[in-house]
């Protein structure tokens, strides 16, 4: 659940930080977006519904600011740069909260399982 949290909290600042940077910010490269795939990979984004679909937009994106930068459009290349990065980092985040959902169900079963195994032979009845 921590985790989550984390994520959301990490989440809410990198929007932020878009949203209030877009205009003056330094050109991107593209080092930061391969490597928040590359960490959405890692972290099994793949395997995780919703993280997939922003896995798959971050590749998306990337492929399309490498043919608007090839194409001479700097600025736009630049701006999908930073949505595939974005996305990247979400797919990681949701992949890490997945992770976090099963962790605590796993850990509701174990006290569950305790529990029975721990009764008295009358309480059981």
């Amino acid at each position: 659940m921590r985790h989550l949290n984390m994520a959301i909290a990490a989440g809410s600042i990198l929007f932020a930080t878009v949203i209030t940077g877009c205009g003056s910010s330094p050109a991107v490269n593209k080092e930061a977006s391969t490597s928040a795939i590359r960490a959405a990979e890692e972290v099994g984004a793949s395997g995780v519904p919703t993280a997939s679909l922003y896995l798959q937009l971050a590749k998306e994106g990337l492929e399309n600011a490498r043919m608007l930068a090839a194409n001479g459009d700097k600025k736009e290349a630049e701006s999908m740069l930073l949505r595939a990065q974005a996305d990247g980092e979400l797919a990681v985040a949701l992949s890490r909260g997945d992770a976090d959902k099963k962790e605590a169900a796993q850990a509701i079963e174990r006290v569950r399982q305790l529990r029975q195994d721990n009764q008295l032979p009358q309480e059981r009845k």
